[in-house]
């Protein structure tokens, strides 16, 4: 069945994957984006999606988007977290900014988005809410605490939320991805970047298309006895029993 998805950070990486899967899927899709108009005009015409424009961190923001999305395509039925931000550094040096920048972006949206998308949900009795979190939020990692707190709090929210809308058909799921190939990452020093990928047991970076295939399962008719789930999509590198 056709569904409406709004994927925000949807024009690059991994949420670019995500929108071009759930495309594929027969879904009328929204890609969210803050600020990079090339990567929104080339995921636009590219994939023949809705491209919207606003800043997850900010509630009111979040709302004008919505209320876009919903205007030209119809009421929200999957929503996918995804935009996110790092600002790493050593906690002992870590300003206000880096902190509550990507705490802002990383987990505060995650209520803003959702937030303007879960009364509609219940009321129709369907909704599919996929949170990525990182393998990060998982296991923790130095120079990162700010992200890491980010993360582990979507796996929190995932799990609470899950167990609130479960009797209206609204499941609530969250993907923890490891270290994959995108632009963020291939842009890391390759010293660091083959130290990491030897700590990976299959050998490798992920692909974007590996989370995509996941989100597609998840915001799937077939995945409603599935909730509240972290799902470890990270080679072996951390497992969590």
């Amino acid at each position: 069945m056709s569904r409406v998805a709004l994927v925000t950070g949807g024009t690059r990486g991994i949420g670019r994957a995500i929108v071009e899967r759930l495309k594929a899927d027969g879904h009328k899709v929204a890609a969210g984006y803050s600020g990079n108009e090339d990567a929104a005009r080339a995921t636009a015409e590219e994939l023949g999606v809705m491209v919207v424009k606003g800043n997850v961190g900010s509630y009111e923001d979040c709302e004008r988007a919505v209320q876009a999305v919903e205007a030209e395509l119809g009421p929200v039925d999957v929503l996918v977290n995804n935009a996110g931000i790092t600002r790493d550094g050593f906690f002992h040096k870590m300003t206000p900014e880096q902190w509550s920048d990507v705490i802002r972006v990383n987990m505060d949206s995650v209520f803003n988005m959702t937030r303007h998308v879960i009364g509609g949900m219940r009321e129709r009795n369907f909704g599919r809410i996929i949170n990525i979190s990182s393998i990060n939020g998982q296991k923790g990692q130095i120079g990162q605490t700010n992200y890491s707190a980010a993360k582990a709090g979507m796996i929190g929210f995932t799990k609470a939320l899950a167990l609130e809308n479960a009797r209206k058909g609204v499941t609530v799921n969250c993907i923890a991805p490891g270290y994959i190939d995108t632009e963020m990452v291939g842009a890391m020093d390759q010293k660091v970047l083959d130290a990491i990928i030897a700590q990976i047991p299959v050998g490798r970076l992920g692909r974007g298309e590996e989370i995509a295939d996941m989100v597609s399962w998840l915001a799937g008719e077939r995945a409603g006895y599935v909730t509240g789930c972290t799902l470890s999509l990270n080679g072996g590198q951390y497992l969590v029993g």
